[in-house]
């Protein structure tokens, strides 16, 4: 008889938030398996409940080593309850290899849903809700981060994200670079918390306004891209497409297949695009290299 793994949600701020069932599977459970057992112990406090359970730590130095131990106390009939600091197990907090474990084992896993930073800052933006995609936190150096959001820049659907609050200002001035200084965001800091706050407005707006220092858990919501048509997409634009699918791994002729097809062009109108800049780009390097020769 195998046991059950149960990620429950943890307050995003207010206490008051914590769903009921959280303070019962907090006290029934066999092991608790928190990403900060200090932030847990205040919990428990704050929720009046006494764990009879052992109490480990689980966070993302340790994840991948203690999986297997807690997988093993799962197949022996354990009801293992994991707590991260604040919302939900496995988005963008540790989890996921566990889950991945547990459900690979055959044993059930089942979740006590509770507060989350990303729908209440979807909510709360004022943006498009019907269809929207989590990217999580973006890459720390600044040339990584612009080819991560370079492999979104058409994407027609809500972005969400988390930043820290030193990185937020460089963040925004890198999105206003690649989507646009006009389209459309919201920095929502500081979720259910006393200082609470969601700015909305333009990327490059909201860039000025972090410029001067912002605090707080941070989540930032973007607009989707608007539709573009046939007419707009300059050869230049179509290159830029293929290129992106390219840096994601498809190959050149699926990459502007694909492009044809969300532009509503022919494939040989994308094909001769890619050709002429390759030839331009080529041209160019021939000519920098004559020059130099004559130079010397």
């Amino acid at each position: 008889m195998t046991g059950t793994l149960v990620l429950a949600g943890t307050p995003i701020g207010a206490i008051a938030d914590a769903p009921p069932r959280l303070a019962e599977e907090l006290a029934a459970a066999d092991v608790v398996a928190a990403e900060d057992t200090r932030r847990l112990r205040r919990l428990t406090q704050a929720l009046g409940v006494q764990t009879r359970g052992r109490v480990v730590s689980y966070f993302e130095g340790n994840e991948a080593a203690r999986t297997p131990e807690l997988v093993e106390a799962l197949a022996g009939g354990a009801r293992v309850l994991l707590v991260t600091d604040a919302g939900m197990p496995s988005v963008s907090d540790p989890g996921y290899r566990l889950v991945a474990a547990a459900v690979e084992r055959g044993i059930g896993v089942t979740a006590v849903p509770g507060p989350s930073a990303v729908l209440t800052a979807l909510a709360l933006s004022g943006l498009p809700v019907d269809r929207f995609c989590f990217e999580g936190f973006l890459p720390r150096k600044a040339g990584e981060r612009l080819g991560r959001l370079r492999e979104v820049a058409d994407e027609r659907r809500t972005l969400v994200y988390f930043e820290a609050p030193h990185r937020l200002d460089d963040t925004l001035a890198a999105m206003a670079e690649v989507f646009g200084a006009e389209r459309r965001a919201a920095v929502c800091r500081e979720l259910t918390k006393t200082y609470e706050e969601v700015r909305r407005g333009p990327l490059a707006e909201l860039a000025a306004w972090a410029a001067e220092g912002v605090r707080g858990e941070i989540t930032v919501v973007v607009e989707g891209a608007p539709e573009k048509g046939p007419a707009e997409l300059d050869p230049a634009e179509l290159v830029r497409r293929v290129e992106v699918r390219e840096e994601a791994g498809e190959r050149r002729k699926e990459a502007i297949a694909a492009v044809a097809a969300e532009a509503g062009l022919p494939k040989r109108e994308v094909f001769d695009a890619v050709v002429a800049a390759k030839n331009a780009a080529r041209d160019a390097v021939k000519n920098a290299a004559t020059n130099a020769g004559g130079a010397r």
